[in-house]
């Protein structure tokens, strides 16, 4: 499968391009960067604008064959020169990351900036502090590397202000987990490698860890989450709670709960489908299909620890569905017993995975049949989560 480039990157080349411009007043219509990860990036320059004291320009983001939103999105850099009352202001205003301050110590300075699309930070735990823009520490020391290398080689000692913007960033955060993050008005500049890998999971796991680290510092000890929308949707539905700040945690059960372990966590409440949280009764912590699907054989053995008779079981093996497999419990009077010990057992097992350092409680629940169980400790939840809940409206 074919590798992508980061919007970091994206804004990394499209930066240089304008600085080359600008500095040399020639014409960049491709340029080449290295990325952190050694591979070389052939970027097309599109749109080039030039004024007196200013370049832009843009270069189109390719995601390779990831299925990346931002994909085909512009990134624009704006490169210009930044005066001395300007520099100060920015200093002065705290907007800077820690290289740019070390930059003021030894000329050229490199300024950058977020301009339209590009998103804004307003809760703590992210790469950036609260109030700069949301381009990230690895993209933000990318461009500077490749101003810098531009600046040298034309023998350039003053400031520069780089902006780097996203026409559709706004449009296109809607569908990215930068409104649940606190990330407002636009899409953030990424990558820490500089390149898409196709279908990697990382990027899920970043997202786990940024939402955990944000509730912590916002001084919570326990946690409330979920694999998905539906067990969200859930929960608002049976209980009337709407879980905005909530975890999702796809298929990494296991890996959510060591970050949660990490970061200081006591107490988590997992919300899940019984298809999902089935695996978790016997074990298994990423519950994709690709990795475990036992399902039928959990919800038998479940099923045969509370007696029930044969001509069921094998029927429940036969099961397609876990929905199915549930209608069939539902009809033998043994549902509630069997969803109880099931409740039970994904307790004890997360609570093994974080070596007794965090209180698990779980909501079991199906499409159908609403909810199916509830650990002892639920109860005590609704009054954490319902005075959260009343604090935040």
């Amino acid at each position: 499968m074919r590798y992508g480039f980061t919007t970091g990157s994206c804004a990394a080349a499209a930066a240089q391009a304008a600085a080359y411009m600008l500095l040399t007043g020639k014409t960049k219509e491709s340029i080449t960067i290295e990325t952190p990860k050694g591979i070389l990036y052939h970027a097309k320059i599109l749109d080039i604008c030039r004024a007196e004291e200013e370049v832009s320009c843009a270069v189109e983001k390719d995601g390779g064959d990831d299925p990346d939103i931002t994909t085909g999105a512009w990134v624009y850099a704006r490169v210009s020169y930044l005066k001395n009352a300007e520099r100060n202001r920015d200093i002065e205003s705290g907007n800077l990351s820690a290289s740019e301050k070390a930059s003021e110590k030894n000329a050229p300075r490199i300024i950058v900036e977020g301009g339209t699309g590009v998103g804004r930070v307003t809760r703590k735990g992210l790469d950036q502090p609260v109030g700069n823009a949301a381009i990230n520490r690895v993209p933000r020391e990318m461009i500077q590397k490749e101003v810098l290398e531009v600046c040298r080689a034309a023998d350039y000692q003053g400031s520069l202000k780089i902006e780097i913007s996203v026409p559709e960033g706004e449009r296109l955060a809607a569908q990215t987990f930068n409104p649940r993050l606190g990330i407002v008005g636009g899409i953030s500049i990424l990558g820490t490698s500089g390149i898409v890998e196709p279908m990697s999971t990382q990027a899920i796991l970043d997202t786990i860890r940024v939402e955990l680290r944000q509730r912590r510092e916002e001084g919570f000890t326990y946690v409330a989450v979920s694999p998905g929308n539906y067990g969200l949707d859930f929960m608002r539905q049976t209980y009337g709670y709407d879980l905005d700040q909530s975890v999702k945690c796809s298929n990494f059960i296991g890996a959510t709960i060591d970050m949660a372990v990490e970061l200081g966590f006591q107490k988590m409440l997992l919300t899940g489908h019984i298809g999902k949280l089935i695996k978790v009764a016997g074990g298994i912590m990423n519950t994709h299909s690709r990795e475990a699907d036992c399902r039928m054989e959990l919800l038998a053995a479940f099923a045969a620890r509370e007696n029930l008779e044969t001509g069921r079981i094998c029927r429940i093996l036969a099961c397609a569905t876990s929905e199915e497999a549930i209608s069939i419990l539902m009809e033998s009077g043994k549902l509630s017993p069997v969803m109880n010990r099931v409740a039970d057992r994904v307790c004890y097992y997360m609570e093994s995975r974080a070596g007794g350092k965090l209180r698990a409680d779980c909501i079991l629940y199906a499409n159908s049949f609403g909810k199916l169980a509830k650990s002892e400790g639920v109860e005590k939840w609704f009054t954490l989560l319902g005075r959260e809940q009343a604090r935040r409206t």
